[in-house]
C-alpha cells in the first residue's frame, strides 16, 4: 500500500524515486543522487532505510519544510543523527523556517556531535539546581560569545557548583566550578588558578589563548 489516508508512505517515496532514476538509466545515465525528503521525520527515516537497501546511489537526506528554528532543529536531529549513526547518507540539507546561517550552524552541530566533523567549540554546562550558585545560564551564554570562533577544537564546561562541577571541569579542556562568588579554573584536568565571578570569563579567555598558543590552527 503506497498511500495511507491521502499521505505519502515511505514505500511510495521510494518507488517514485527509483522510477524517475530509471528513467536516466535507459539512457546509460547513472551519475545521479537521490533525495526522498519528507516533513514527517519517521517517514523519511523509513524511507531513506528502505531507498539504501535498494540502490547504491548516494543519497541526499533532508527534512523538508521543518518549520521554525527549534521545532525544525529537532526534527533533523532526530531524523539525520537516526540515519548518519547507521552509515546512511551522503550529503545534508537543513531546512528552517530561519536565516540561511542558522542552517548552515545546525547541519554542523549535528555532524560535529555525531563525530562525523572535527568539532570546534562544545560548551557543557549544567541546568538550574537548587545546588547552583551562580547564574548559569549568563554565564555559559557570555563564555560562548566569548569564545566564538576560536581556531582550535575545544571542549570548555561551565558548571555552576562545587559538587559535579570538578569532575566535569577536570574531564573539559578548559573548565570552570563556580561557587560563593568564585570559580575554580581548570586546564587540561588540573586547577590553575581561583578567581572572583566577575573575572571568570575573561580568565577562561585567556587560559583558551594560552592553550592555543600550544597548537596550529586546524584545517576546515
Amino acid at each position: 500500500m503506497l498511500e495511507k489516508h491521502g499521505k505519502a508512505t515511505p514505500e511510495a517515496l521510494v518507488e517514485s524515486a527509483l522510477w524517475e532514476c530509471s528513467l536516466f538509466e535507459e539512457h546509460g545515465f547513472r551519475d545521479i543522487k537521490i533525495s526522498v525528503k519528507h516533513h514527517d521525520p519517521r517517514v523519511m527515516v523509513a524511507a531513506y532505510r528502505l531507498l539504501a537497501g535498494r540502490c547504491d546511489y548516494p543519497l541526499h537526506l533532508g527534512v523538508t519544510e521543518a518549520g521554525p528554528l527549534m521545532q525544525g532543529t529537532i526534527k533533523s536531529a532526530v531524523a539525520f543523527g537516526l540515519l548518519l549513526d547507521e552509515g546512511i547518507g551522503d550529503t545534508i540539507r537543513v531546512s528552517l523556517s530561519a536565516p540561511p546561517v542558522e542552517e548552515v550552524k545546525v547541519g554542523i552541530g549535528i555532524l560535529e556531535s555525531l563525530g562525523l566533523r572535527q568539532r570546534r567549540l562544545e560548551i557543557v554546562s549544567c541546568p538550574s539546581c537548587g545546588r547552583a550558585q551562580v547564574d548559569v545560564y549568563t554565564l555559559a551564554d557570555r563564555v560562548t560569545a566569548a569564545l566564538d570562533g576560536f581556531p582550535h577544537p575545544l571542549r570548555v564546561a561551565v558548571m555552576g557548583c562545587v559538587v559535579n562541577g570538578p569532575g566535569e571541569a577536570r574531564e573539559a579542556d578548559l573548565g570552570v566550578a563556580s561557587g560563593n562568588g568564585k570559580g575554580q579554573i581548570f586546564v587540561k584536568g588540573e586547577v590553575v588558578k581561583t578567581v572572583p565571578e566577575s573575572q571568570i570569563v575573561e580568565t577562561l579567555v585567556e587560559e583558551a589563548m594560552r592553550l592555543a598558543e600550544e597548537q596550529p590552527p586546524s584545517a576546515g
